[in-house]
């Protein structure tokens, strides 16, 4: 079986490609610097040809918020249009756990438009909704940091770490299309603001956390159920401590 992985140069993209090589499937790694290109189209007719299964998990170069509605648009339409044209068997996306909850964000306004052209275009499909990445808390702190002060929210979330969304994603496609989404996440529920604590204490950063119930997140405000899943969920297994041990070893 050929597997074609959209952003397969990515985070979570190189994970999956070694995970299903691993398994001995045939499978590409698509992304520019491979000459596969879903905003220009450059490459992608050749890249899904003999495809039965495209991984989509690329992600907008920028986060500004017609921008990014642009790219997951332009870029899910040719990807979408190619596979029609291969007649690929399965289209899997990597999405956000609260989407739909989230729809003050430009951000989640755009992976909800990613989300229903996936619904719309006949290929069957699965959409794997993930909560936050563990690997993303540098880029939360640096997002949220004014001076030495962080921020953030106090509202519940359920990071995961990159390895076991991986997994969850590999799995996924090797099984049937479900034509449904499905939830992701970590093993634990913790506020926000308390994870930025832990993470920057054990990193020894002098930044200082303020919990702040009223904070936004990338535009958005959040409550205890904004960002984790409202019912059953695939979990992963790695804690926070684990990952963040992990983490520093490598």
């Amino acid at each position: 079986m050929k597997i074609l992985v959209i952003g397969g140069n990515g985070l979570i993209g190189t994970k999956v490609v070694n995970n299903l090589r691993q398994l001995g499937y045939d499978v590409v790694a698509g992304s520019p610097r491979t000459g596969i290109n879903t905003v220009t189209g450059e490459g992608l007719a050749d890249a899904v040809k003999g495809t039965q299964v495209v991984i989509d998990l690329s992600n907008a170069p920028s986060f500004e918020d017609q921008a990014v509605l642009d790219f997951f648009e332009t870029s899910g339409r040719k990807l979408l249009a190619a596979e029609i044209d291969a007649g690929v068997r399965h289209h899997i996306a990597l999405s956000v756990v609260g989407t739909e909850r989230m729809l003050d964000s430009g951000y989640f306004r755009a992976k909800m438009a990613q989300e229903n052209l996936i619904k719309a275009s006949g290929v069957p499909y699965t959409i794997v909704r993930s909560t936050q990445f563990f690997e993303f808390l540098g880029g939360i702190a640096q997002y949220g940091t004014v001076g030495n002060e962080i921020r953030l929210s106090t509202a519940q979330v359920q990071p995961i770490s990159s390895d076991d969304i991986a997994m969850i994603v590999s799995d996924t496609a090797l099984a049937q299309p479900l034509n449904d989404t499905f939830d992701a996440a970590g093993p634990q529920k913790v506020g926000l603001a308390n994870l930025m604590q832990q993470y920057l204490g054990l990193l020894d950063d002098e930044r200082v956390v303020v919990p702040d119930p009223s904070a936004a997140y990338y535009g958005a405000q959040l409550n205890d159920q904004s960002l984790t899943p409202s019912g059953e969920a695939r979990l992963g297994t790695t804690t926070f401590a684990a990952w963040f041990g992990k983490s520093q070893s490598a």
